[in-house]
């Protein structure tokens, strides 16, 4: 059996601008399944919506009832099954409604000590959007609304809201949730 590897990771918002974005690092024994909520933890999502991921020309999901149309069972397969190249990319889409459409870049790899490292994020910037924000544009749509206090809806906008801060990134409450996963 090779070596366990820990795999340096930057994964991408895809169009956001500014970008968002998070550098991690996660065993290559992770299931491609379980790397969903690692992602949801990372980003800041909710998993609330169904999600695919798109790995050298193939579509992967968790198996469901029914099961998307035409996808793998990404429960069958580890990172490590995929041998990434360093640089090597590939998709993960969240909630097809919005169609948050992430690229994930596996930056590095290098041998795991003694046992496979739990996921941990590194860096990143900007916060999660909220859910059902619209996918990119409504997002963006939807800051410039919330900079408009003289939009009729910007009092509703800020109750949906709350607190909110588009530039806020929290690496201690990410690895805190990862660490509790």
């Amino acid at each position: 059996m090779a070596t366990s590897q820990v795999l340096t990771c930057h994964i991408w918002l895809v169009d956001s601008d500014p970008p968002i974005w998070r550098q991690f690092q996660v065993s290559d024994r992770t299931l491609l399944a379980d790397l969903h909520p690692i992602l949801q933890a990372v980003m800041g999502w909710q998993d609330s919506h169904l999600h695919q991921f798109q790995v050298q020309g193939q579509p992967y999901a968790n198996p469901a009832s029914p099961p998307l149309e035409g996808t793998l069972d990404a429960t069958t397969k580890t990172l490590a099954d995929f041998q990434f190249a360093p640089n090597e990319t590939f998709a993960y889409t969240y909630d097809f409604g919005d169609g948050w459409l992430h690229q994930i870049t596996v930056e590095a790899s290098q041998p795991a000590a003694n046992k496979p490292a739990a996921p941990l994020c590194l860096t990143g910037d900007r916060a999660c959007p909220p859910e059902d924000s619209g996918g990119v544009w409504g997002y963006e749509d939807l800051l410039e609304r919330l900079n408009d206090p003289d939009d009729p809806e910007y009092e509703e906008l800020l109750d949906w809201l709350g607190d909110f801060d588009p530039d806020k990134f929290d690496l201690q409450q990410i690895n805190q949730q990862l660490s509790s996963q």
